[in-house]
């Protein structure tokens, strides 16, 4: 079978199950009748820009890169509310105040969600720095983050 009809499974599998490792999904598409090795589906996890997320039961699943800003678990909302001090913008750049030893955390959560413009997030201790591609870009960041936090 085709590789676009590979692909086109691979996304409708994803949507309805939560799929945590690439056995996983080899195990998925075989049931469907595709012969398919680990080293093709890591292959089609690329092309199809899939990432994993977290889950409401401490677990992870593959979603498409675009569903993750949808799909941040309440769980994670929670962190960042419950973690985030402060936020100020310099020009292109966000800095995130935590509580103690936060960082590390938030800045996975806020990486996860894949926010536009943002090139990286660096987080460590208590502080994290978000650098975007301007600083329009940064304002509009801050107020996102912001209104999902305060």
């Amino acid at each position: 079978m085709s590789r676009n009809a590979r692909q086109t499974q691979i996304l409708g599998i994803i949507a309805q199950k939560d799929i945590e490792t690439q056995e996983e999904l080899v195990a998925e598409l075989k049931l469907l009748g595709f012969a398919v090795t680990q080293a093709t589906i890591s292959r089609d996890i690329k092309e199809l820009n899939l990432v994993k997320a977290p889950t409401a039961d401490d677990k992870y699943r593959y979603v498409t890169r675009s569903a993750v800003d949808c799909s941040i678990s309440s769980r994670g909302i929670n962190l960042l509310r419950d973690t985030i001090a402060s936020i100020v913008t310099a020009n292109n750049l966000i800095v995130v105040k935590t509580i103690h030893s936060s960082a590390t955390a938030v800045s996975a959560i806020l990486e996860q969600m894949s926010l536009e413009g943002v090139l990286g997030v660096v987080g460590s201790g208590d502080s994290l720095l978000i650098v975007t591609n301007d600083t329009k870009t940064a304002q509009c960041v801050e107020n996102k983050l912001k209104k999902l936090v305060f």
